[in-house]
């Protein structure tokens, strides 16, 4: 994971760029320009910096997980048994590579671990978790939380929805 460097400063034009890119990831350079009040080119030159330094760090598509035979979705809250590095870096590494784990999130508190991901159904949810969690050495507890429902938030700039009009 990329960090941004201390002494990089962000202007007004910068985070415009970053709003409206968090809105639509593909909105073409010359409507991103107008948008932001810049010609063309310096808003190319200023995503790619903004990529170069790490402030941007990809692009990212809003897929269907139902329409890939992947309807349901779970949060799995994983306590490990023994706080290693070893163990923390083998047991995350293991998980994020598992078919159907969209997220890893590492925690702070009781909770060491939230892995979301996408099932067929109940039954396979069931199987991944016995087959790669439950069991895992690692592992001291996992508690399975179905999600009934995935919308995005407004994030940092307040657009809940790609390409939401405010």
């Amino acid at each position: 994971m990329s960090c941004m460097p201390n002494d990089l400063r962000l202007d007004d034009v910068d985070r415009a760029i970053l709003e409206a890119l968090s809105e639509d990831a593909r909105i073409p350079n010359n409507r991103l320009a107008e948008r932001v009040g810049v010609a063309p080119s310096t808003a190319l030159q200023r995503v790619r910096a903004l990529r170069r330094s790490g402030v941007l760090r990809g692009f990212h598509a809003e897929i269907d997980l139902a329409a890939l035979g992947r309807p349901l979705q779970a949060m799995v809250a994983v306590r490990l048994a023994v706080h290693n590095r070893e163990q923390i870096d083998t047991f995350t590494n293991a998980v994020r590579d598992l078919p159907g784990v969209l997220t890893v999130f590492h925690l702070a508190g009781a909770t060491d671990y939230l892995v979301w991901l996408a099932a067929a159904d109940a039954q396979g949810l069931r199987e991944f978790v016995v087959d790669h969690l439950a069991t895992h050495p690692a592992v001291a507890h996992a508690e399975t939380s179905l999600i009934y429902e995935h919308r995005r938030g407004p994030g940092i700039w307040g657009a809940a929805e790609p390409g939401a009009q405010r």
